[in-house]
């Protein structure tokens, strides 16, 4: 059986996070599992509080897990607190967690701060380093590098600035962008670029669905470059079926 984790945010709409995550996990055909690093209050219209589950909850929740069930890949999501950061980090450093992957979620859509400022560092200290591959788009490569990222050019700087963080790959992914929507992948010996139609829209959980997928290839045994290709197809899959579910133009994928 092949088993995945997911250690993320709660959305109760069951668009992004957690919830997502499992959608994800299940229609992909694995074992998914989930520990919430923290409980948000939104809906399709956003988000408008967000609470941290305490840090020594978080980190029996995972130990409690992991010295049960070796799941062959890890997610990580939100993570709203420095506390909450290096908690989750010693855990996984417990238990040598080899294929992490790292979707460095900072704000909601909706514009709502997902991660404190004093988190940052810890974040780029404590979990980049542990990562196989970081999935940040833009304007969360931007906060991560610390700079902006205007051109190509500054893309492929800030991406060198989060690989000397310590995860083997970097994917930014191009939602953020104009034009097709293309994905690139740092690492190893070469750069990869990934591109489907832009689709209309608005839509909800796009990062975490598809770090999601990328986690389950992984487990898989795919190689990261393989992984990211067949996760892309997938979430541009998901995109063409998406559809409005609240009060809000915002889409929601179908699985």
């Amino acid at each position: 059986m092949i088993k995945v984790l997911s250690i993320a945010g709660s959305d109760p709409s069951s668009g992004a996070g957690i919830q997502v995550d499992l959608k994800t996990f299940h229609a992909l055909g694995v074992f998914g599992m989930a520990v919430p690093t923290a409980l948000t209050i939104q809906n399709s219209r956003g988000v408008s509080e967000t609470h941290a589950i305490k840090s020594k909850v978080l980190s029996q929740q995972i130990d409690s897990l992991l010295s049960d069930i070796r799941p062959d890949a890890v997610k990580i999501g939100m993570i709203l607190t420095r506390q909450n950061v290096e908690a989750v980090a010693a855990v996984l450093g417990k238990y040598r967690i080899r294929n992490l992957v790292i979707d460095p979620v900072v704000r909601s859509s909706s514009g709502k701060s997902l991660i404190q400022p004093a988190a940052f560092a810890s974040f780029r200290k404590s979990l980049l380093p542990r990562a196989l591959i970081v999935t940040p788009n833009i304007p969360e490569a931007e906060v991560l590098a610390k700079m902006p990222i205007r051109n190509d050019g500054d893309m492929d700087f800030a991406a060198g600035r989060i690989l000397d963080m310590g995860p083997a790959y970097v994917l930014i992914t191009g939602g953020h962008g104009s034009g097709p929507a293309t994905d690139t992948l740092y690492g190893g010996k070469t750069v990869i670029s990934f591109s489907t139609t832009r689709q209309k829209g608005e839509f909800h959980g796009t990062g975490c669905v598809l770090s999601a997928a990328i986690t389950v290839f992984i487990a898989r045994g795919l190689s990261v470059e393989k992984a990211v290709e067949k996760a892309k197809q997938y979430v541009d899959k998901l995109l063409r079926s998406a559809r409005p579910v609240g009060k809000s133009r915002t889409k929601y994928f179908q699985f």
